[in-house]
């Protein structure tokens, strides 16, 4: 009241929504702050975010900082589609990569299994799947994560030794990275199906469109990946879940090349693979999780984030190298094709993951309306899924603006404190397998992740600040 006249209330609220609504109730004007105890007031998680804010929050800062610019920094090239032995650390004779952490073969989830043994039906170690599966059993081939050999692959990511590969670099880090050709969709490695057709693919992809993008390469010169990403994002992509438009930039970059070096079966799978640029993308990310890893000590910054189909591992940029794991989750906003139902699902699988810690797909997805249609929503819930995401994140990126967000730059640097704070995990757009059946692909949709592994990972790089 001033001087006889009452002035209008207007309130903020930090209790219980009740209270800001009691306000408004009365026709005064009342904001509420979306206010909670960090990590929902668990005493441990508290002491460790203290540690991290707190005692170590300089330090922790410095790094995060310089984590995040280099992630931004590197910019990754395609130079070269090799033979995956020949260029991947470690591929050899009798190795197997597949995506995610680290599993025993008794482990493995079942469209993981299929590619894996078609794999070795396709580099001649059995003669039919019973004895690859005992080759695999015994230990003969052994299996290993991509991830720790600087390859990335979708949902199941099998990787052999002739398969061949995109050779991804940052000359500035010094950061290479591989990642197979994508084999389309229908019945194909990638998508956890081994039979006949899924090995005759690959066959295709080794033995025919390997070397022709290696020689259209050697004429056209080195791929700017992220460019064409950058470009694809104005263009209705968000790089993981939908690539179509960075796919045909990258047709029309090489149409010149296949004119003069032809190729023409070749490019009609390209022009019919719309998700052919998912694999470039994901080693162009490759190259930055590895550069933002690079001296990062005491960073929050989740560098890499995979999937095997039994569990969800996370690494941080200040203990790269480390796995911390949870079961994987489901792939809880999906739409699943016309008579599959949730139980047919398989968990949450594939190295796709790496895309959203550069920060496209899940981080970007209002950039991609169409993708809202997988989770049942709208345009406004795309952004608004996006603005959440920029909540766990460390920065602002210089290369990706979206659209969608008046051409906001978009998140980028999942901050592992952020994550455990505010109990908000990073969304990843992705595809759905079938779990037991080997039909492959039957939907598509959003995963959120576990919180599990970014609190152990906080807790492992407490102990190692204090201890240091």
């Amino acid at each position: 009241m001033n001087g006889g006249v009452f002035q209008r209330v207007a309130a903020v609220n930090v209790g219980l929504g009740a209270f800001g609504q009691a306000v408004r109730d009365q026709g005064a004007d009342a904001v509420d702050v979306d206010w909670r105890p960090p990590a929902g007031g668990d005493a441990e998680t508290v002491a460790l975010l203290e540690a991290l804010w707190g005692r170590h929050g300089e330090r922790v800062e410095t790094a995060n900082a310089a984590a995040v610019d280099r992630l931004e920094s590197a910019r990754p090239r395609a130079v070269t589609v090799a033979r995956a032995g020949d260029v991947v650390p470690g591929l050899g004779d009798g190795v197997l990569l597949h995506s995610g952490p680290p599993v025993a073969f008794e482990h493995v989830c079942d469209p993981q299994r299929r590619a894996l043994v078609a794999a070795c039906l396709l580099e001649g170690w059995a003669s039919d799947r019973d004895g690859a599966e005992r080759l695999i059993a015994s230990g003969d081939v052994r299996l290993e994560s991509g991830n720790e050999h600087g390859h990335v692959g979708p949902m199941t990511g099998v990787c052999s030794p002739s398969m061949g590969v995109w050779v991804v670099e940052d000359e500035g880090s010094g950061a290479r990275a591989f990642s197979t050709l994508n084999e389309g969709p229908g019945r194909t490695f990638w998508l956890g199906v081994g039979d006949d057709e899924a090995v005759e693919r690959q066959r295709f992809l080794r033995d025919r469109a390997a070397p022709v993008l290696a020689a259209l390469l050697e004429r056209t010169g080195p791929i700017d990946v992220l460019g064409l990403a950058a470009q694809g994002l104005q263009m209705g992509d968000e790089l993981h879940m939908r690539s179509q438009a960075a796919g045909h930039l990258l047709i029309r970059d090489l149409a010149a090349a296949f004119a003069a070096e032809g190729g023409e079966d070749v490019a009609a799978f390209l022009a019919g693979n719309h998700h052919f640029f998912l694999n470039l993308t994901m080693a162009g990310a490759k190259c930055c999780s590895l550069a933002a890893a690079a001296g990062g000590d005491g960073a929050t910054i989740v560098h890499l984030m995979a999937r095997n189909g039994v569990e969800m591992g996370v690494q941080l940029a200040g203990l790269p190298g480390r796995w911390f794991t949870a079961p994987a989750a489901p792939v809880q906003d999906a739409l699943l094709r016309e008579g599959f139902t949730e139980d047919d699902a398989a968990r949450d699988i594939g190295d796709s993951a790496v895309i959203e810690c550069i920060g496209l797909g899940g981080m970007a997805i209002a950039a991609a309306p169409a993708v809202a249609t997988f989770f049942g929503g709208t345009a406004a819930d795309a952004a608004a899924r996006t603005r959440l995401m920029g909540e766990i994140c460390a920065g602002r990126s210089k290369r990706f603006a979206i659209p969608g967000l008046d051409f906001a730059p978009g998140p980028v640097g999942i901050d592992a404190r952020l994550v455990v704070e505010l109990g908000v995990t990073p969304q990843i757009s992705t595809g759905v397998l079938h779990g037991s059946s080997g039909a492959g692909q039957i939907g598509a949709g959003v995963a959120h992740q576990p919180i599990e592994p970014f609190r152990a990972a906080l807790a492992a790089l407490v102990a190692e600040l204090d201890g240091a």
